[in-house]
């Protein structure tokens, strides 16, 4: 017999009777016939399909149009009713009709069942005195039904969830924890696993470079290393205090922290997509978080000023003329915190319908506000009520309405005296590709005016009405006139603003030439790479200038496409559509349904929010960031438990829901999140806390008993897991470890913040083709200088449509998605990375060189020192000498010579108006005054014998992962 049989046969052979099965109708068919038949069947008395009404026992009993019985108390094989919906009698019409909304082996049992105990059919107030009677028993086998609203459904708003699944939405309760113990120690004991036992502290040297890792993303030096062991020495805990002080007061602090949040809102420096334009202003909103999480701003006031900057800028209205200059300068910062509003992928260009564009850049905002700050991702409930959690569509789009007054600008912003404005400079070498494509439009556009000669004379037409607007277009050109080409306007040429001016002057189109005339395909490939070339550069310039990547709040304007970075208008409601946001049908911009006000999450309790264009953003920020929102200081502690243990509490940091892990730890989640509120939401006072347990000192590899060994023969991490509590070891982020190679070689740029750097990348992958748009975007061409090419990997210049393939290997996340948690991979394409990569050759290079010129005593000694903290045993001393001395044999007599980098790149395409080929050579002249890191031919056999030795350490473990 069949499971689903097997069921109804146990079912019906139950004796429900009396209140048995009365508590049944109550519980189970009544709201069954309520959600699948009542709507054909009895909710409109004037509508009733076949005559069946099915509001009360007599009606269904008696049946419809065919005058048959329908419902046989005790008999549900003689029930019509019952064997209708079972769908497997022919002589029945198969109920509900529609086999999507076909009854479950579970509700044919529940009413086979009913039936079978005498079909009762208790009157209103009797069913509500049962369901109270019955409610916390119900309540804990069904689940809860939870307020929400407008749910678009009566089923939906009546679901049931079961209480656990609920757990983000209960308000933060701090459990007491034992005066002695350390909180977090003392939570994580209620969830021990029986047998295990907590393993002895790490030592210093393991827990400063965890420590310093941790929150610097940098190695420890030799010198510091050695200062924390003697001091640990004297008082272990007055020591680890003093070096988590000490690294939360660095500079770097901000940048390690930065990594994260970044990974979490997708930070990018270019839009995406086929128009994967440079974002060039969005460095400045990277440089805000580093700043932010430097001084320890309040995780609260962070939130406010990310979504609703602009606005609390506004509030002082600093923004008008007669604003001094500073003044104006203390918005800065606000304008810049609501990049965040714009860091996902979003394009609009004449290739995409501009409401199809508004709306997706909406459902962007809406759900990573949902992600980053609520743990929540609200697309789901874009098209339908949430499937698992209680956000009905209503809920997605009233929080959508509090962005529909909200438009994308680069608005004017002072640079602060914080920010780093150091090596712009380098806006040369855009100014000459700028010329470049410049010098290339004039080309083509005089060897127009000599085609259209030819052309009047093929078509035996005068040309002197055309020679007329020639010469005052020319005239207006050489007066200063805006289309001549000007670095922040599109370029018009003579033959342009001729035909131009023919037009308006109502002359028919076959009187003059026609547009591009007599180009050959090699011209309109030049043309359209030059105008594509200009576009994209006039983005890439804003990078100097300051102007904040942000938003303002007013009408939505009418706009086609965007070629040009987007400037805020003077009457922000001068113009445009004030948008009512409404539900819509199937998520089709298209499609509006029902309108909706400006709202929040309705399962957290209702919150009035401003309807006014102004103020949306505020209120909903200060819902947000409101110390009794649950969701908001449980999804920034998890966050911060997962950066330093690898795994977080909640097992989803993005998805509080009924689909997301459940917390491991809920009481220790609450502490976290209410001691997080009581510290005045200092995310470096929590940093103290986490990082002075137990939990977090202990050793990752603990010293077994012989006990332990003799029960467990292998020295296995599941081993360890089973029977300690230890810390996990994790592997180097990508960036940590470029930026430890850096560091330790001596290279490292340490200058903080600035516009974006680009290190050098695979050379294959940096001249690559790629196209943008319908053209060839630029090359990647590396920084001129080593200090502007090794900065912190945070600062690199992240392009989505070009990934450095280091980064990408050692499982750096795609930008277009938010990373809740990183991915740790082991693949063969790593060693290729790592072990045979040109950047990793370097590094050893390089470090080979730095330890040559101290001339220590030892030199092998000073490698490990570098590399991995510590002195080498016996063993790796002798074995490192022995493999120094059989490359040094190998390298002498070996020559080398140095490479210069490529000044052009040939292109090769297929120009789309005619469908030729062509070619042209991308001019790079960033590559004329590049210098290079060293090289095997700038030292000796013996620095590059060691060079080799120390690649082997910086492809070790121990280099590569904390522990």
């Amino acid at each position: 017999m069949s499971r689903p049989a097997l069921l109804l046969a146990l079912l019906a052979a139950s004796s429900l009777h009396g209140e048995d099965a009365e508590a049944l109708f109550v519980r189970r068919v009544w709201p069954l016939f309520q959600e699948k038949c009542l709507a054909c069947h009895g909710n409109d008395e004037a509508k009733i399909k076949g005559g069946y009404d099915m509001r009360t026992l007599e009606s269904t009993m008696k049946g419809g149009d065919s005058e048959k019985k329908a419902l046989v108390p005790g008999k549900p094989e003689e029930s019509p009713l019952y064997l209708a919906s079972t769908r497997e009698h022919d002589d029945w019409e198969p109920m509900p009709p529609k086999e999507a909304d076909k009854l479950y082996t579970e509700q044919l049992a529940w009413m086979k069942s009913w039936i079978g105990g005498g079909a009762p059919w208790p009157d209103e107030p009797k069913r509500a005195t049962i369901a109270k009677a019955n409610q916390e028993k119900w309540n804990a086998e069904d689940g809860i039904i939870v307020k929400t609203t407008g749910a678009l459904s009566p089923e939906w708003a009546n679901r049931r969830y079961k209480p656990e699944a609920l757990w983000g939405y209960q308000p933060v309760k701090k459990p007491e924890v034992k005066q002695g113990t350390h909180p977090v120690d003392a939570l994580i004991a209620l969830h021990q696993p029986k047998g295990t036992k907590p393993a002895d502290a790490a030592d210093a040297h393991t827990f400063i470079r965890r420590a310093t890792f941790d929150l610097l993303g940098l190695p420890p030096t030799p010198e510091e290393i050695s200062a924390f062991e003697k001091g640990f020495i004297k008082d272990p805990d007055a020591a680890t205090k003093a070096l988590i002080d000490r690294l939360l007061a660095s500079p770097h602090y901000g940048e390690r922290m930065a990594r994260h949040w970044l990974d979490v809102v997708r930070y990018a420096d270019s839009s995406g997509f086929a128009n994967d334009y440079e974002r060039g202003n969005a460095w400045r909103y990277r440089d805000y978080i580093v700043r932010s999480f430097n001084a320890d701003k309040p995780f609260d006031q962070f939130i406010r000023e990310q979504v609703a900057g602009d606005e609390i800028a506004n509030s002082s209205n600093t923004e008008s003329p007669t604003a001094n200059r500073e003044q104006r300068t203390e918005n800065s910062e606000l304008l810049i915190a609501t990049g965040f509003l714009r860091m996902g992928p979003w394009e609009l260009t004449g290739m995409e319908v501009a409401k199809v564009a508004r709306q997706r850049f909406l459902d962007d905002v809406t759900n990573s506000v949902g992600e980053t700050f609520l743990a929540h991702s609200l697309q789901c409930a874009r098209c339908h009520d949430h499937k698992f959690d209680p956000v009905p569509t209503h809920d997605y789009y009233a929080m959508q309405a509090c962005f529909s007054t909200t438009q994308l600008s680069e608005r004017p912003a002072p640079f602060l005296k914080e920010e780093n404005t150091a090596g712009f400079e380098e806006k040369k070498h855009l100014e000459t590709r700028f010329a470049d494509h410049l010098a290339m439009l004039r080309t083509l556009d005089e060897k127009m005016l000599v085609n259209a000669q030819s052309w009047f004379a093929e078509k035996k037409l005068d040309p002197a009405a055309w020679n007329k607007s020639v010469e005052a277009a020319r005239a207006f050109i050489k007066g200063g006139g805006k289309t001549g080409g000007g670095k922040t306007k599109n370029f018009a040429g003579v033959f342009e603003v001729a035909r131009g001016r023919l037009q308006k002057q109502g002359l028919p189109e076959d009187q003059y030439p026609p547009k591009l005339v007599g180009f050959t395909p090699e011209d309109y490939g030049n043309e359209r790479v030059a105008r594509k070339g200009l576009e994209r550069l006039r983005w890439e310039m804003e990078r100097y200038e300051p102007f904040a990547f942000s938003v303002y709040d007013g009408l939505t304007p009418q706009v086609s496409s965007v070629n040009s970075p987007i400037r805020m208008p003077m009457n922000p409601m001068g113009q445009g559509e004030l948008e009512q946001t409404a539900i819509l049908g199937g998520g089709d911009p298209f499609s509006p349904t029902k309108p909706v006000k400006p709202g929040v999450l309705s399962v957290l309790g209702s919150t009035e929010l401003p309807e006014s264009v102004e103020g949306r953003r505020t209120g909903l920020a200060q819902w947000i960031a409101s110390k009794d929102n649950p969701l908001t200081t449980r999804t920034i502690v998890n966050r911060l438990w997962l950066w330093h243990f690898g795994q977080a509490i909640a097992g989803n940091p993005n998805n509080f829901g009924s689909t997301g892990k459940k917390p491991t730890h809920p009481e220790l989640l609450d502490w976290l999140a209410a001691t997080l509120v009581e510290k005045n939401w200092s995310i470096k006072d929590m940093h103290r806390i986490i990082m002075t347990s137990d939990a977090y000192r202990r050793t990752s590899f603990p010293t077994r008993s012989k006990a332990d060994e003799l029960e467990n023969s292998s020295y296995s991490r599941e081993d360890l897991e089973k029977n300690y509590l230890t810390f996990k070891p994790r592997r180097l982020m990508a960036e940590e470890l470029r930026d430890a190679m850096l560091s330790i070689t001596g290279e490292l740029n340490p200058l903080l913040g600035g516009i974006p750097n680009r290190p050098e990348i695979n050379i294959e992958v940096a001249m690559q083709p790629r196209q943008v748009m319908g053209t060839f975007a630029s090359a990647w061409v590396p920084n001129p200088r080593p200090e502007q090419r090794h900065r912190r990997s945070l600062y690199a210049l992240k392009i989505r449509g070009l990934r450095d393939p280091f980064m990408e290997v050692f499982n750096e996340p795609g930008p277009d998605f938010s990373c809740e948690a990183r991915e740790v991979s082991t693949v063969t394409p790593q060693v290729f990375s790592l072990f045979n990569g040109q950047a990793s050759y370097d590094r050893a290079l390089a470090l080979a060189n730095r330890v040559i010129k101290e001339k220590p005593v030892d030199v092998i000694t000073r490698v490990f020192q570098l590399t991995h903290g510590r002195d080498p045993s016996p063993d790796e001393k002798a074995a490192c000498e022995a493999h120094w001395i059989q490359m040094e044999q190998k390298q002498t007599g070996l020559t080398f010579s140095t490479s210069k980098p490529p000044l052009t790149v040939k292109r090769d395409a297929v120009e789309e108006n005619t469908g030729e080929k062509f070619s042209f050579h991308e001019k790079l002249p960033a590559y004329a005054e590049f210098i290079p890191d060293f090289q095997p031919a700038d030292v000796d056999a013996k620095t590059r014998a060691l060079a080799d030795t120390c690649l082997v350490l910086l492809n070790s473990n121990e280099f590569a992962y904390v522990y």
